[in-house]
């Protein structure tokens, strides 16, 4: 009789455990301890921005502390490194973005593989790429420019945060989709590249929209083209270069929250479940849309296809491009 009272508990036990919700076990072994969520950029920027709000919702919604990191340096390679090589215990985390992707064809050695050291748990939110001109451009969309490049051969140029960012990519891949060939001018950031566009230096420039649209709603610059594959609810006027121009033009950045490789997969789908319920929270999308970012949340599987489509594409793009790695 003991023992089939012993067996019945046991079994009770086991069911109870097996029919417990995703959202009731803890991401690691210990629910009290610190999570790190690492951000390979300097603090203040909108990158960081996500991170903050995704550390204090996913802080609610677990119950234990989640701080933010911001370990920069390389580029972004120091802190996605580190992350690389944390424990997999779901204890530290990383919020990288495309140029992640992008480290291993722009760099001649990088320490770590985007594909192999990571364990995807959920895209967060995506910002599209705008094509803007001076107003001085007689030109009204990117078919327009696209003639005009033809006919002005070697006269325009575009300016970019950097080389190897995704604005550079863009550029590159309307060069060579259009058969054109407007000049890339890389600067240190959108900063430098915005005050030469306003003051006349140059006609162009591949930017995120937060930034400049101020400087749209003043008649100052204006929007040729979103280089993502739909039109933006922030921007709903502004074409795609794809329905405008050249059909499949898809360039975009997104941002996304991995894990060390080998991570338990009930960390990885119990922290994905929970920022796929933050990114639904409307005072957060109300927070980050108002600086650009649309919150497309994807699940794992989902992203992990992302990387590494991703990868491939750009690793072409930039072969193509004859962007030599540093």
């Amino acid at each position: 009789m003991r023992s089939a009272r012993m067996l019945a508990a046991a079994a009770f036990a086991i069911a109870a455990v097996a029919a417990a919700p995703l959202h009731a076990q803890a991401p690691a072994g210990d629910a009290k301890g610190p999570i790190t969520l690492v951000v390979p950029i300097a603090a203040g920027g909108g990158m960081d921005t996500i991170g903050r709000v995704l550390a204090e919702r996913l802080q609610e919604r677990l119950k234990q502390p989640v701080v933010v990191e911001n370990r920069v340096g390389a580029g972004g390679v120091t802190g996605v490194d580190y992350v690389a090589k944390a424990a997999p215990d779901g204890r530290t985390l990383l919020l990288l973005d495309i140029s992640a992707v992008l480290h291993k064809w722009l760099h001649r050695s990088v320490p770590f593989d985007v594909i192999a050291d990571f364990a995807p748990v959920a895209q967060v939110a995506t910002t599209p790429l705008l094509l803007f001109a001076h107003p001085s451009l007689p030109v009204a969309d990117v078919k327009e420019l696209i003639a005009y490049a033809r006919a002005n051969p070697g006269k325009l140029s575009v300016g970019t945060p950097g080389v190897g960012s995704p604005h550079h990519l863009a550029a590159a891949m309307l060069n060579s989709a259009a058969k054109i060939d407007i000049t890339h001018v890389p600067y240190r950031g959108t900063a430098p590249a915005l005050n030469d566009l306003l003051g006349g230096q140059i006609p162009l420039i591949w930017a995120t929209p937060n930034a400049l649209i101020p400087f749209l709603e003043a008649g100052k610059v204006k929007a040729l083209a979103t280089a993502s594959a739909q039109r933006i609810a922030i921007l709903p006027q502004v074409p795609t270069v794809a329905e405008n121009a050249l059909r499949g033009f898809d360039v975009g950045v997104w941002f996304a929250i991995a894990a060390p490789a080998k991570t338990p997969r009930d960390i990885v789908e119990r922290l994905g479940h929970e920022i796929g319920e933050i990114t639904k929270l409307p005072d957060v999308q109300k927070r980050l849309s108002a600086l650009g970012y649309d919150l497309n949340f994807a699940g794992n599987e989902r992203l992990r296809d992302l990387i590494a489509a991703d990868h491939t594409r750009y690793g072409t793009v930039i072969r193509d491009a004859g962007i030599a790695p540093n």
